[in-house]
């Protein structure tokens, strides 16, 4: 590193965050307030409420240190290119939220890293070095043989593991190996989630720099759009993209999260693991990670949402300046139809209206309005209709109290189940309007995920026994106080 990158690093967050006069009181406030629970973002007054108590307890403490009000000092925290916070008003509401930048996220994970532990592994990392190096050879072998070579070494090897436990070889169980292992799988699950808003603000950059484009550039409205989509499919397919795409793939496939819950959840029940107090980072794992992706995606989608609307306010802007030429065409001529020129050169262009034949523009029959209607005059009776109007009277109520029972019956087993599981427990009684009911309360539960990039079929049966089916996204319900039996 030479002496113009240091500078440069300088003045960013993570630095000047660590040189800060108060840095223990903003290390301190923040890493309470989002990295402990894991929160993404705090609207303004809920987290200046937060502030407010901290400063409460901690003036008791060390005397009237910090007399300011809360809110003075959030906005001094958010305030300038390089901030602590990031202040931003959401898509939908009118108070602005709070959230951490990544360089202030990084910088408090270096400072719990500088703790000391009990002791430092070295074997562990040794041997996940050359696991890694292992499996990228491996994956960037092509020689089918070469290949076929190694997949047949790593088959005799586990054959002979297993003949040795059959015969009765001594299982060997080093504790310090576990505990080593542990600190390792911890300490990488905390740089996972932090990365987390690394990503996201990758992506808020690349919707930063499309509003750059739309505000300043004097290209056509197709070219414009050309450009952003293509620096849209640029990042998606960048290594950072791909890499995201198939991580959340990963997370979104419930066989796989069961297992991850399952191994989590074993591992911090081992005494030797114990010993460690730890906390419930991997306990908690599985859903941290959800939460992180799911902002991550809603701050790529928003991408898509300002160029909607890029594009609807061109296409006013434009139509407003088409009906301005029109009007100053129609006043030109009324000023000539009035005092017309008596240049020679002026003359009179016959047929150069283009005709114009709009299928939707056709008007509706209309009757001749001098024609006469005459009605027949008949007595009106009963009459008998050629077809059953049973279905008529079958009007049934959905009962979403009762739906909900359902759900929180089937997460009494399960941490999470999907729509599509809750429907083959409990079949659809009143087809597509029961579902829709799912549906909706899926969009009203914050802890609820519906998954747009994934697709789930639910079948049903009617009064008549017809087979239907529906393809709608992937729904995944979530059980509220999952963490109380951890």
């Amino acid at each position: 590193m030479n002496y113009v990158e240091l500078e440069r690093l300088r003045k960013q967050s993570a630095w000047r965050l660590l040189t800060a006069d108060s840095a223990p009181l903003i290390i301190s406030f923040l890493d309470q307030a989002f990295l402990e629970p894991n929160a993404r973002s705090y609207p303004q007054s809920q987290l200046a409420s937060k502030l407010d108590d901290y400063l409460y307890r901690l003036n008791e403490q060390i005397g009237n240190k910090y007399p300011r009000p809360a809110q003075d000092y959030l906005d001094d925290w958010a305030r300038g290119e390089n901030a602590f916070l990031r202040k931003y008003y959401p898509d939908k509401g009118d108070e602005p939220e709070f959230d951490l930048t990544p360089g202030t996220e990084k910088a408090i994970e270096w400072l719990r890293s500088l703790d000391q532990r009990p002791f430092v592994g070295t074997e562990s990392r040794l041997l996940s070095i050359f696991q890694m190096l292992r499996e990228v050879i491996q994956t960037a072998e092509t020689d089918r043989s070469a290949r076929l070579q190694t997949l047949e070494k790593r088959k005799q090897e586990i054959e002979e593991e297993m003949r040795e436990l059959r015969a009765g070889r001594p299982i060997s169980y080093d504790p310090t190996k576990v505990k080593e292992r542990f600190l390792q799988i911890e300490d990488s699950a905390r740089r996972l989630i932090a990365d987390f808003r690394q990503v996201e603000d990758n992506f808020r950059q690349l919707d930063r720099r499309a509003r750059e484009k739309i505000a300043t550039s004097d290209k056509s409205k197709g070219q414009l759009l050309d450009d952003i989509f293509g620096e849209e499919d640029a990042i998606a397919e960048s290594d950072e993209g791909r890499s995201f795409r198939a991580f959340w793939e990963f997370l979104m496939s419930p066989s796989r999260q069961e297992d991850l819950q399952k191994m989590a959840r074993k591992l911090v029940t081992l005494e030797e693991v114990k010993a460690l107090s730890p906390d419930d980072l991997l306990v908690r794992f599985k859903y941290r990670l959800m939460e992180a992706g799911e902002k991550v995606r809603r701050t790529s989608a928003s991408l898509t949402e300002h160029l909607r609307r890029f594009l609807e306010g061109k296409a006013w802007l434009e139509n407003k300046r088409i009906m301005e030429i029109i009007r100053s065409i129609e006043r030109a001529a009324v000023d000539i139809q009035s005092s017309p020129p008596r240049d020679s050169d002026f003359v009179s262009l016959e047929g150069v209206r283009p005709s114009l034949d709009l299928t939707m523009g056709r008007g509706l029959f209309d009757p001749d309005k001098h024609r006469k209607l005459m009605l027949e005059n008949i007595s009106v009776v009963e009459g008998e209709g050629d077809f059953e109007s049973d279905a008529l009277y079958n009007i049934h109520f959905v009962d979403e109290e009762e739906l909900r029972r359902k759900l929180n019956e089937a997460l009494t087993e399960a941490t999470q189940v999907t729509l599509q599981e809750v429907c083959s427990r409990f079949p659809l009684e009143k087809g597509l309007s029961e579902l829709l009911t799912y549906m909706n309360i899926a969009a009203k539960d914050e802890t609820a995920v519906i998954d747009d990039e994934s697709r789930q079929v639910i079948t049903w049966s009617d009064s008549r026994g017809h087979k239907k089916r529906a393809t709608l996204p992937r729904v995944i319900f979530v059980k509220e106080k999952i963490y109380e039996d951890a």
